[in-house]
């Protein structure tokens, strides 16, 4: 619940000056609104978006490595955490 005592305001006269320009959007606005990629195709196109996985046949973990470790790892470049998995599976024997 936000706080709306006199002494703590979560927002001050100069927020509200920034911002006075800036009306709430109507059912108007959203009606003309556009999407990102409508607007701005090249730039759509640049961003990554990860697809629903095909097998999903991993697990999220959290693991603590040592910080050289994750270091050396990383500074292979893209594909690190497949890197570990790939690691982990041969000091497992697990093909």
């Amino acid at each position: 619940m936000p706080n709306t005592s006199k002494k703590n305001k979560p927002y001050s006269a100069a927020d509200m000056r920034a911002v006075s320009d800036n009306p709430e959007w109507t059912q108007k606005d959203f009606a003309k609104a556009k999407r990102f990629d409508e607007v701005f195709p090249d730039l759509a196109r640049t961003i990554r978006r990860r697809g629903k996985q095909k097998t999903p046949t991993k697990k999220a973990v959290s693991v603590r490595l040592d910080a050289d470790v994750l270091d050396a790892y990383k500074a292979s470049g893209a594909g690190w955490q497949s890197r570990i998995n790939d690691d982990l599976r041969k000091v497992m024997k697990l093909g």
